[in-house]
């Protein structure tokens, strides 16, 4: 009986394998691991926006229109649940993915317009600041190729005969991948006028 027991589990083991259930879990897994750096970077991103913020804005008081960007995407981007469950819906995974965009695009006007300004390397914590920032974004980029990687692997293995087969039984869907169009978007280098800044408003005047 026990043998029998063994043979069984042998024969249901290599049946796994052969028919790519195997490959599609660790490729999954993959995805998965991927994914949860990705969240880490972004969120490491949104904690440190705040203090940016906070830093320049009595320097850049002029420039009030692309902070409120910045501080209005962030918001977006907090009123999205980011979870490890997004990646397994599509539309919440685009909408995420737009408005992680958004404030990609705001963030980058804004670390462009403050070179404006040399004063603001004489603040305290602003140079640490915005290398804490410039870091971050590599290390975005680095998540974010390594997530497309990932989820490129295991969609060809579901796309795939007779793993294809396997992922409709054990229900292993397509995972969603950053688009080409977000790619190139946050590529492309951010518009920026550089005509000499308006002065503040005096109060009163």
């Amino acid at each position: 009986m026990r043998l029998l027991r063994t043979f069984i589990v042998v024969m249901a083991a290599a049946l796994l394998s052969a028919c790519g259930y195997n490959q599609l879990q660790s490729q999954d897994e993959q995805v998965k691991s991927a994914w949860s750096e990705v969240l880490n970077q972004y969120q490491r991103r949104a904690d440190l926006i705040p203090n940016l913020v906070n830093t320049v804005k009595g320097a850049v008081s002029a420039e009030q229109g692309i902070l409120e960007a910045v501080v209005n995407a962030r918001a977006k981007v907090g009123s999205i649940q980011a979870t490890p469950e997004l990646i397994n819906n599509p539309q919440a995974f685009q909408q995420w993915q737009q408005a992680q965009g958004e404030l990609s695009s705001a963030l980058s006007k804004l670390m462009v317009v403050v070179e404006r300004y040399p004063e603001l390397h004489s603040i305290q914590g602003f140079n640490d600041l915005q290398a804490q920032i410039e870091g971050t974004e590599n290390r975005i980029t680095v998540a974010r190729n390594r997530y497309i990687q990932a989820v490129q692997t295991y969609n060809v293995t579901v796309r795939s005969f007779p793993t294809n087969l396997t992922a409709k039984v054990f229900g292993l869907p397509l995972r969603p991948n950053f688009t080409v169009e977000n790619e190139a978007a946050i590529s492309k280098p951010p518009a920026v006028d550089f005509s000499t800044p308006k002065p503040a408003p005096v109060p009163g005047g």
